[in-house]
Formats: C-alpha cells, structure tokens, sequence
C-alpha cells in the first residue's frame, strides 16, 4: 500500500486501510485497549471507507438517506495495547437492496485482533429501510469486492 494517509487511508486491492494508534484513552489501568474502543474505530473505517468511495455522509444524508448498524458480530482474538500501530480493514462483501454487509478486522503487523461482520441498512427520516439507488449502489461497488444480491 502506498500513500496510506492517517486521516482518511487507502483503498487497495477491494477493501479499505484505516491506520489507528492506540492511546492511553483507548485503553484500560493496564494499557490494554478496552473492547469499545475497536468498535469506535470500526465506525471511522466505515465512515472513511464510504468517503473514499466519493460518498459525503453529510450530503447523502441531505437526500434523506442514512446508514446505521443494523447488527454486528464481534469477534475479539488478541488485545492490542498502548502504543500499537494498527490497520482497520474494511470490506464490503455484500450489497442488499437497502442494505451492505462489510467485513471488517482489526489488524496489527499481520496478526488480527478483532473480525467484525457489520450489517448496515440505508433508512429513510422515518427510520424506514430506504433501497438504494442504481447511482449510489454503483459507487458501492465501484473498485471494491462486492457481491450483489
């Protein structure tokens, strides 16, 4: 990968690299990061991973689209601690027709430390499910693995 940047990363190869640096606030007495703080992070490599991709949170949102998390399945492997350097991949591996199924893990080196399978649903400014557009699914897809369903 090249010219990873710390605020927004990197599209490569079908997924999206978000590189993280664990502080003393992301960690517990022990400097071991506490378990809330992978998912914050996972949310910034979902919103980076949308902007990447060309898509304005703030502008979608404007149309009277929004993503949330629908469900998450959470697998934590190995702690990270102060001081780690880490990668937040994010990976769309599904597209639904209000919805995007993303793969994402925590990566230190080349050593995982938490998978996540995060399911987020577009809904409307009545909190209904909103289909997604042939513009915006085409977006969604446009340099990365998914598979449409």
């Amino acid at each position: 990968m090249t010219n990873l940047s710390p605020e927004t990363g990197i599209l490569n190869d079908g997924a999206h690299y978000l590189p993280m640096r664990v502080y003393w606030e992301d960690t517990d007495a022990g400097g071991i990061v506490y378990h809330a703080s992978y998912i914050r992070w996972m949310e910034r490599g979902r919103t980076e991973f949308l902007r990447a991709l060309g898509l304005d949170q703030r502008a979608l949102q404007a149309t009277g689209l929004r993503f949330i998390v629908k469900s998450m399945k959470v697998e934590f492997r190995r702690p990270a601690l102060f001081d780690d350097s880490l990668l937040i991949r994010t990976q769309c591996t599904k597209i639904g027709g209000a919805s995007l199924l993303l793969d994402q893990r925590v990566v230190r080196d080349a050593e995982g430390m938490v998978d996540a399978e995060v399911l987020c649903v577009a809904i409307d400014e009545a909190d209904r499910p909103l289909r997604l557009s042939a513009e915006l699914r085409e977006r969604l897809e446009m340099g990365l693995s998914c598979n449409t369903v």
